[in-house]
């Protein structure tokens, strides 16, 4: 059974309503009775993989800030914030940007907490608790750094709104040494599989400490560790990429890591992050869709034309990546007694969906379906590993042997042909090949924005401006204006 993540109200209070972007609750001075047992630490750390789940937003929003998709809808108002950030005119004032900021530091917050007790109790095999709280903490900083640059930086204590007004941002290159040193020592004291499914294991540290590497051109020490994870690792491509994206098929031997969900119900549109579901799925649905597989949803992040276009017409990711409903609906018009296949068209129509994470019928008859798909997220697959480690031998020393054993086992699962090519040629083709694999996970756009491809590849976007995303305004008034904002905005 995959791992149950539940949130511990009895701990935790973070909420995005909050008007800081963290908010722990008077109960915490109830930590003095706390990590006592084991149990106690369990506990907290299921908290801590709780707001995970809210990282759907990240994944949803950083596709369609691409340009693999648009943001979609039913019209050109329709979750206003997503609409900017499509059209690049967002602004310090976005509440999606304020989620994210906001769910992003409840997790760093959940996970400082047992770090801020990590002394107070021994038990056996305590190095791996907290070598999964460390990952975690290292995981949401990451995805805010990303995202905004340099953030304020706090380890191993909560931060209460007493703090956050004394806080600076701290520079990037300094978040980035703290997210190193977590993830150093979750691969040092985590085994490469765990007990129970879904829990963090040294090949996810491993693989995001590659990561973060190669964010920061430091290819290097990116394909040491990614060389390590490849070949000590168990982990290895699945036969069939057909089935990755399944529900059947979570937690293979592909996935390095997973967010988990579950079909649980507890959450509506006011707490979306409440959803210990995939709310992203419902976001990527066909409007009111009738027919066959699939379920309905909202039409939000929607592949563009160019986006289908990009394929090879033999690379059997494709029509898996992306679904055509027109080609869908000529292969399915016997469908229902020769009714065929039906749905309404959204904003900014394409033709196409985002088939990874779009509903399957049968995937949950629980509440509100948009609120409870258990469609995990793979957020870090062995064929990204592959393709980073690529990318790290091909741009770092060169070794473009290595970059190419690497990229043809990729291409070959798709139906091509291994490539021949070395030095620049190879780097492009590399990253042709993240995005014709990664398709749809949520990559593409700081893939660009890292490799300085993103002015030429996105529409709008403004060199100088758009590489982070403001930080959001409240954030900013809350610390008395203390703050600078991003360049540009």
């Amino acid at each position: 059974m995959k791992l149950k993540v539940v949130l511990i109200l009895v701990l935790f209070t973070v909420l995005s309503c909050s008007d800081d972007f963290v908010d722990v609750d008077s109960q915490d001075q109830n930590s003095e009775n706390f990590f006592n047992s084991e149990e106690d630490y369990q506990n907290a750390l299921i908290a801590a993989y709780d707001m995970l789940q809210s990282s759907y937003l990240n994944v949803m929003v950083g596709e369609i800030a691409s340009n693999n998709t648009l943001a979609g809808g039913e019209n050109a108002t329709d979750v206003i914030g997503i609409q900017q950030i499509d059209d690049m005119i967002h602004t310090p004032v976005n509440q999606q940007l304020r989620d994210i900021w906001s769910w992003m530091y409840a997790g760093v917050n959940r996970a400082n907490y047992i770090m801020e007790f990590q002394d107070k109790t021994d038990f056996p095999n305590k190095n791996n608790v907290l070598g999964q709280a460390r990952f975690l903490r290292a995981y949401y900083y990451f995805e805010l750094v990303k995202w905004f640059g340099d953030v304020p930086l706090v380890v191993d204590q909560r931060i209460d709104f007493a703090l956050q007004t004394q806080l600076d941002r701290t520079p990037a290159a300094e978040v980035y040494a703290q997210i190193e040193a977590d993830l150093i020592y979750a691969s040092n004291n985590l085994p490469y599989t765990q007990t129970q499914t879904g829990r963090i294991t040294k090949g996810a540290a491993l693989a995001l400490l590659g990561k973060a590497y190669l964010y920061q051109d430091n290819f290097q020490d990116a394909a040491r560790v990614l060389d390590e994870l490849i070949n000590e690792g168990p982990h290895s491509l699945i036969a069939d990429f057909t089935t990755l994206f399944e529900n059947d098929n979570e937690n293979t031997q592909e996935s390095v890591f997973e967010v988990q969900y579950t079909d649980l119900e507890g959450a509506g549109f006011d707490c979306l992050q409440c959803s210990e579901g995939n709310v992203a799925v419902g976001f990527n649905g066909p409007r009111n869709f009738n027919g066959p597989l699939f379920e309905s949803g909202f039409s939000f992040n929607v592949p563009t034309q160019e986006a289908y276009d990009s394929y090879d017409e033999n690379d059997l990711r494709r029509d898996i990546a992306i679904l055509n409903i027109e080609a869908f609906a000529e292969a399915n018009q016997d469908y229902n007694n020769g009714a065929g296949v039906s749905w309404t068209e959204g904003f900014e129509h394409t033709g196409f969906f985002n088939r990874k994470y779009i509903p399957r019928q049968g995937d949950t008859n629980i509440g509100d379906q948009n609120l409870t798909n258990p469609n995990n997220y793979r957020s870090i697959r062995f064929a990204d590993v592959l393709l980073m480690a690529a990318e790290a031998h091909n741009r770092g020393a060169g070794n473009d042997a290595v970059a190419l054993t690497y990229v043809n086992q990729v291409r070959q699962r798709a139906g091509l042909e291994d490539l021949s090519l070395g030095g620049n040629d190879l780097t492009q083709a590399i990253y042709q090949e993240r995005r014709w694999e990664l398709m749809g996970e949520g990559h593409q756009f700081f893939d660009l924005v890292r490799t300085g491809r993103a002015a030429a590849e996105i529409p709008n976007f403004m060199a100088g401006k758009h590489e982070l995303f403001p930080i959001p305004q409240i954030e900013i008034e809350l610390t008395g204006n203390r703050w600078a904002q991003n360049p540009g905005y």
